[in-house]
Formats: structure tokens, sequence, C-alpha cells
């Protein structure tokens, strides 16, 4: 379910001429009892309102009034002041220029349009820092910053709701601002023709009756048919300069190849349009790679695995994004670890509709091919999941389903694209490069829809620090792990870090150190699974030494190169 809440305006929209009528407040009733819920976004005084619509607490579960300055809480008569209270100084000026109409709230001070010049006027005699805003022949005055919007965000985090989960619905000027500020807009029939240009719906229906339709079309399908070009996040620039982008909905993206290919540099750039956009994500960080990223908070260590309770602890709260470290977790351990959070996961977004994504960096560590019980875990269809892997086909099968869009990168993305398609039995597609540049991605759609598409990748702020204690101190995988076999293969002794590297560099004999020391196998580790190409190219110079030093002394070469870059315990 992506919308959970729906935020109307009263007067204009859920009302006709004051009035809520008995279908409408059916309507609202049914959109209850399917668990969503309802917010009230109107510039009316509190009282006036309650007056007005004796059904106000049954209806609805939170309303903003005053345009922003006042909210309320139905379900306790709680109120709660989100602006400085209307200026003493400011309503006694405008009562002696004689305004009239002027109606004086705890936050707003309300009058109509043709008072324009005496308000003005006044706000700048006064010298305050006040806005105007008018709404169909009405005019109110409030703290700058304070509207509709701000007070919608006020009542959603009090709800631990996301506007990304959100639809507005409204009919006049003023309500452009929470329109905006929702994921998805609505404009009833009768709205005036500004707000039915901006609105991503214009309803067929005029007032609560256009309220009722919208809220039938989101019980029905949740607004699938609804395209929300606005949101989607952008991936790069194709080669004749339009924008690929992904859409903020729906199926998963892949982005897989080559190592130092550019794969992370795409995740990180697209996490940092996600926080901008304040989508709540949980990024699974299998090695550590992101942990500079600023637009999250950060789980787990070189050490400890986070628990799903940590996780779930910080999902909780719409405006938090989660980065988990995985480095704690043993590389056996980790399907059977994401085996446990995922449902919770699936749990959280059936209630909250977040996290707005899942990406899962590594995903062939956590999601393998040969995890068997991946079809019973997983969903049908898993929505908004963003996957990171070396080589698709080994991901189980059943997630790789979810998956509408690969991007391959790096120097082969014709087999990491054919790769995919096999193992998601379809036809893949025909590709005329052989290798990609860095910083330049290949996208494919699953369905077919149009033949490959080349794209420079959009740049990233975040800088990634390869440098880690993960490295130093954490289990890499086998197959990135360094492995002393000595001259003849008689050896299988497994360097899983770079501490263990040092200790076996010291504890094997000196025939089997030469042997590998001036192979190149050390420097060509430290590019391909270290991922530090300083310290490779360094390395190489120490091979290419190691031919006329003695063992001792190119182990010591190692040692001061590896220390000087990494934090080893001692």
């Amino acid at each position: 379910m992506r919308f959970l809440a729906l935020a109307t305006d009263y007067d204009g929209t859920l009302a006709h001429d004051g009035l809520v009528n008995a279908d409408t407040l059916e309507a609202l009733c049914r959109f209850r009892e399917s668990g969503r819920k309802l917010i009230l976004v109107t510039g009316r005084r509190l009282g006036e309102l309650q007056a007005t619509f004796p059904e106000l607490d049954a209806s609805f579960d939170m309303v903003v009034a005053e345009n922003g300055a006042l909210l309320y809480t139905p379900s306790t008569q709680e109120e709660k002041d989100l602006s400085e209270p209307a200026s003493d100084v400011f309503v006694a000026a405008l009562r002696q220029r004689k305004v009239s109409p002027l109606a004086i709230g705890r936050g707003i001070v309300a009058t109509l349009d043709s008072e324009k010049e005496k308000v003005l006027e006044t706000i700048s005699d006064l010298g305050l820092e006040l806005q105007v805003i008018f709404n169909k022949g009405a005019l109110m005055v409030l703290p700058s910053g304070v509207n509709k919007a701000s007070g919608l965000d006020a009542a959603l985090k009090l709800m631990k709701l996301s506007a990304h989960n959100t639809v507005a619905v409204g009919d006049a000027e003023n309500d452009h601002t929470f329109m905006k500020f929702c994921e998805c807009s609505a404009a009833v029939a009768n709205a005036l023709t500004s707000v039915k240009e901006r609105a991503d719906i214009v309803l067929t229906l005029d007032h609560g009756r256009g309220v009722a339709e919208l809220m039938t079309h989101i019980l029905d399908n949740d607004l699938a048919h609804v395209e929300l070009a606005r949101h989607e996040i952008l991936l790069g620039t194709r080669e004749d300069g339009e924008e690929l982008r992904l859409p903020a909905y729906g199926g998963g993206l892949l982005i897989a190849g080559t190592s130092g290919g550019g794969k992370s540099t795409l995740t990180t750039g697209l996490l940092e349009r996600l926080a901008e956009s304040r989508y709540q994500f949980c990024a699974m960080d299998p090695e550590g790679d992101y942990q500079t990223f600023e637009g999250a908070v950060m789980l787990g260590d070189a050490k400890h695995g986070p628990t799903a309770d940590e996780i779930l602890g910080v999902l909780d709260d719409p405006g938090r994004s989660v980065i988990v470290n995985l480095m704690g977790v043993t590389f056996e351990k980790r399907p059977e670890w994401f085996e446990c959070l995922l449902p919770r996961l699936q749990e959280q977004r059936a209630k909250t509709g977040r996290p707005h994504w899942i990406l899962v960096d590594e995903a062939h560590h956590l999601l393998p091919s040969t995890w068997e019980s991946a079809g019973v875990v997983l969903p049908k269809e898993m929505t908004n999941l963003i996957l990171i892997t070396m080589e698709p086909g080994h991901i189980a099968s059943p997630v790789l389903s979810s998956i509408g869009m690969i991007v391959a990168v790096g120097s082969d993305p014709k087999n990491t694209l054919t790769s995919f398609a096999q193992a998601v039995g379809v036809e893949p597609p025909e590709v005329s490069d052989s290798e990609l540049p860095k910083g330049t991605g290949l996208a494919w759609w699953k369905d077919g829809r149009q033949a490959p598409v080349r794209f420079q990748v959009a740049p990233c702020k975040t800088e990634r620090v390869r440098h880690s204690r993960k490295y130093a101190e954490a289990e890499l995988t086998p197959d990135r792990s360094f492995f002393f076999r000595g001259p003849e293969g008689k050896l299988n002794l497994r360097a899983q870090n770079l501490v263990n590297f040092l200790q076996l560099m010291d504890g094997v004999d000196e025939q089997t150190w030469l042997h590998h020391s001036q192979s190149g196998e050390i420097s060509a580790w430290f590019r391909k699974n270290i991922k530090n190409d300083e310290l490779a190219d360094e390395a190489e110079k120490i091979e290419h030494e190691s031919h006329s030093d003695s063992a001792d002394q190119s182990r010591a070469k190692f040692r001061e190169l590896i220390e000087a870059r990494y934090t080893i315990p001692g």
C-alpha cells in the first residue's frame, strides 16, 4: 500500500457552502475503515469549524486549522499552537484603520481581500515579518513560514507518516503549498484553473463528491493509474541529452557489473537524491562502503551487526533513513540474518508505507542463488528494491523477478545483461558495447520496451572512503580473500583481511613468501579486492624490488606500506 493518508481542504473542497453532505461523510467513514488516515487542512479557526461541522471529531484523525497555525487531535481533543500568537499591536492597528470584518485566531488574522491595502500598509508601518495569503476573496495574515504545508508536516510527524504516502486535495490559492508538499495532489472539479493546472489529478466531480471520487480511486487501486513523474529519481543523462530517471514507486532496479566499474558511485548518488527528496531508505552495506554518507543513521560496525529492533527503531521516525553496516556479520550468516529482517521490513511497509526504498549492496551475500527459502520469505512482488552485485546470476531468482530495470557498468556489459536475462527467463538484448568507460552506464528494461540506453551517470557529492577498517579487520568473502598456496600449491592459507595477511606473511616459509611477493598476486589483490589503487601501485614497486630483496626486506616493506594506510590492531 502506497497511500495511507488523505489531506483535504474544507471550504470549496470537502464542503459546499460550508456544509458536508451525508454521502461524503459515508465515504470518509469507509476510507478510515480501510486503515487509512484522514487529515483536514483548513484556513478556518477551530471553534468556528467545530460549530459548522459537528461531525469533525468522528470523521478525522487530525486537523490543521488556521492555515497551518494550529494543530488539533480529535481523539484526545488536544490543541497545539504551531505559530506565534497574533500580535496585539498589529490587531490594534488594524482596528484603528477600521479593517472590517476582522477575525482573530490563535495565530491567524483574517479579513477580506478588499482590505488588502490597509493590511499591507499596517504591516509595512510596523515593520512586521508577516505574510499575506489570499483565498477566494478572503485575506489571511500569518507569521512568515506558516502555511498549510508546514501545518501538514507537523501533523504527519506526529502521526509518524510521510508526505510521500499522502494525497492532498484542494480547490483554491492557499492549497498550493500543501498540495505540492504531498506525493500526489488532486483538484476537485470546481477548483480554480491555476490549482487544476498544478494538480496531478483533476477529478470529474465537484466539492465533497470529488473527494469521495478520489477516495474510491485510492481504495480501488492505490492510484496506480496516476503518473507522478515529478518525483522520479535522477540516474543520469542519455546521449541525446534527455535525463534518465527511476520511477519513485514500482519495479526494482539492479545495478551490476565488474569491479571498479562505478556501481558504488551510481549507488551513492541515488542515496543522495533519495535523501534530498525525503524518501526513507534502508540500505544494507556488507562491506562498509557508505560509512561517510551524511544523510542517514549508521548502525553496526566491523565487530557487531545491528539487530532488527535497532533498525526498525530508527525507521520508526519517517524523517530518518538507515545504513546497516554488516561487516560484523559473518559471510555464512548473512542470508539467515537478512531472512529474519526482511519480513519485518515488509510488515513496517504495510503499516506505514516505509521504508520507501530497500537497498542491498553486494546482494549475492544476503540473497544468494542458493537461498532455498527465497520463494517462501519473499513477497510475490517487491516494490522499490535496489540490488547491487557483480554477477546477476548469483542472486536468488525470486528476488530478480521483482527487478524491472537493470543498469550495467564496467568492462563487460553484454555479459552482465545476458546473465540477468537468463536468470529471469527473458530474451537478452543486443549489446554492441564491449566495455563502458567509468562514469557511464547501460540501462535496459526487462519488459523489452526499448533497446539498452547508454547514459552518463549523474555525479555524487559524498566522498567515498575505501581506505576503511573493513579491509583491515572485517572478514572478506572467500572469493575476495588472499590465499597463500606456495610454489607447488600445497598450502591453502586464507587471509580474509589485511590483519590476517600480515600474520600469515610473517608465518609462511621464505620460499612461499618470495613466490607470492614476486608473482604480482599481492598487488592484484590490493587492486581488485581491497579496492585501493594507490596501495596496489606501491605494492607493484615492492614486488619488482622483491627479485633483489631478501624475504625479510620485502616483508618489512609490505608491512610498512599497509600500516601507513590502515589501522592495524596491536
